[in-house]
Order: C-alpha cells, then structure tokens, then sequence
C-alpha cells in the first residue's frame, strides 16, 4: 500500500540525514525535508489540522501532525537518541483520527543512521 510513495518520501528522509547528520533539532528536519520534498515534486502538506470529534461533537483541539505527503501517508519526525513506545501511539493517533492507512515515524537524533518505522492499518 502507497509502496512507491513511501520509497520516494524515504529518499527524501535519507538525503536530508545524509547532508545534515544527526543531532540537530526537530525543526531544522522539518523545514529541511519540506525542502527536499518539494526538489522531488512530492507532494504535502506541513503540519496540517486534524479535527477530532467526541462523540459526534467536534473538539477545539486540533491535531497537526509534521507532515501529510501524497495526501495519503502521514509522516511524524522525531530528533531524539531512540524512538519510544509513546512515538508510535502519537503516529497511530494521528492516522486513526485522519483514517489514513500508511504513517513514518522517522527519527533523525539517533547516531549511526537514520531510524524509522512504517506502520500499516
């Protein structure tokens, strides 16, 4: 599911840890990947709202995960040492409330190489 585009938007993700490395903050890989993003003529969205509804009754606070490529897979950056449990629930929440089936956790703190995850509904 969306295997091409998530192939597309990791090489995007390793090109950007390739330039800057790792140790950087979350927002230098944000701004740097939307860049690399746009190179590569992928489409997405930066930190776009996600409405959450409680029992049919829309909520004031808004989810906004990092980014929403392909209006298809959502995508959460991280510039910590490891990824946490917490990490993944925060990925899972946001395709649950957005019904996307694809989501990345990517992590650009950790030395070595460039950690990530993909998780599929």
């Amino acid at each position: 599911m969306f295997t091409q585009e998530g192939y597309d938007l990791m090489g995007a993700a390793f090109e950007v840890y390739n330039v800057l490395g790792y140790g950087m903050s979350e927002e230098i890989y944000q701004q740097s990947l939307e860049i690399e993003l746009g190179l590569r003529k992928i489409p997405f969205l930066s930190k776009a709202g996600l409405q959450v509804r409680y029992k049919d009754q829309l909520l004031t606070t808004v989810y906004r995960p990092d980014l929403l490529t392909y209006n298809e897979i959502v995508v959460e950056l991280k510039a910590t040492q490891t990824l946490a449990p917490e990490h993944e629930a925060q990925l899972f929440n946001y395709m649950r409330i957005s019904k996307k089936k694809v989501g990345y956790l990517i992590n650009y703190g950790s030395s070595g190489e460039l950690e990530w995850k993909r998780i599929v509904l």
